[in-house]
């Protein structure tokens, strides 16, 4: 790998300035801001206000990083940077309630002349690749799924975050509201490589790389929500970010009651002794109450019960202190019982083991 470094001018590094879903460009088409491999742009306002304000100020900016590519460059490192400044540039960001041509001339020269720090780097596709992962490490840090996108880029991963990535893509369209994350953060199309890969995400992409589209992740990825959809018909906001895809794999042979689900989903919502009320998806499949969180006893129902009853197991008869006995329900909560004192006991340890086995 071969590193230099050079400075650059912002009046040079903003001229020809494009930004927009097929890409983003500057330097009259020579420098590739957004290869396929780089995240999408995700400054907030006040970073790029932060930003601009270094430039204005005659503060250092952190070294930027680009790598020849045949006769144009690409951003290995820097991007969000030089968008924020490019954006400000092409008036379509503000500073200190300012447009860039709203500046005065003299304040204009000083941006423009203001010189950035890069170093150009060559080497093999591997070596960038490495090289990538070894410098974001501060600023803005990657995702798990944008380093994978780094490493396993390609036509699959242009496919893919059309699909996956853009706010206003398929996915996000049809699909975000069932999932957690950011699309442009990469979150949705991680989601939907570890349910279809089954957790193999670096297999799967290092499988497909060179496919020319990713339609087979798409098809295997709405099979798996149309199944949800079906299954799940009535949307709640408790349904967003299920595990889908593992509900999918483990139930998608078995012939289940949409109707039936809803009439067990609804009664649980509605009761107040769940806890956890996303659990419900995956007790009324697996009818474990685990998923549930259900209430327990407080400490203060644990004391009283404890003195009601002087410390006496009332199964056995002994004698405990309390951090020795477990609260226990007379009525279990599977037949209607309630976490309420008029339903409560404390059993000793071996006593409330054997009556939960039986």
């Amino acid at each position: 790998m071969i590193i230099d470094e050079i400075k650059t001018k912002i009046r040079d590094l903003a001229a020809g300035y494009t930004n927009d879903a097929d890409g983003a460009y500057s330097m009259n088409g020579k420098l590739n801001i957004r290869p396929q491999f780089q995240r999408e742009f995700v400054y907030n306002e006040k970073q790029q206000m932060a930003v601009i304000d270094s430039v204005y100020n005659g503060f250092p900016l952190n070294a930027i990083y680009w790598v020849k590519n045949g006769d144009i460059y690409e951003v290995l490192d820097g991007q969000q940077r030089i968008c924020s400044i490019c954006n400000f540039v092409d008036n379509r960001s503000y500073y200190d309630m300012r447009i860039f041509d709203s500046l005065q001339k003299d304040e204009q020269e000083k941006i423009l002349d203001y010189e950035l720090s890069v170093y150009l780097c060559e080497g093999s596709e591997t070596e960038k690749i490495r090289w990538f992962e070894r410098i974001n490490i501060a600023g803005e840090v990657l995702t798990q799924q944008e380093i994978y996108n780094a490493v396993f880029y390609g036509k699959f991963v242009t496919a893919a975050r059309k699909k996956f990535s853009a706010i206003n893509g398929a996915c996000y369209k049809l699909y975000g509201k069932y999932l957690n994350g950011s699309a442009i953060r990469q979150d949705y199309l991680n989601t939907a490589l570890k349910w279809v890969s089954k957790g193999n995400i670096p297999i799967y992409m290092g499988e497909h790389r060179n496919d020319e589209n990713a339609d087979v992740l798409w098809i295997e990825f709405e099979k798996i929500m149309k199944w949800a959809i079906t299954t799940f018909p009535n949307f709640r906001k408790e349904m967003k970010g299920l595990d889908f895809g593992d509900l999918y794999n483990k139930y998608k042979n078995y012939t289940l009651n949409p109707d039936d689900l809803e009439k067990q989903i609804s009664d649980l919502m509605a009761n107040d002794e769940v806890e956890n009320k996303k659990g419900i998806y995956e007790y009324v499949l697996d009818g474990n109450p685990k998923h549930l969180n259900l209430r327990q006893f407080s400490p203060s129902q644990r004391t009283t019960l404890y003195e009601r009853q002087l410390g006496i197991c009332p199964l056995c008869g002994r004698y405990f202190t309390i951090d020795e006995m477990h609260a226990d329900h007379i009525v279990p909560w599977s037949k209607g019982g309630r976490t309420e004192l008029d339903n409560g006991q404390m059993l000793c340890a071996e006593c409330n083991l054997t009556k939960s086995n039986k």
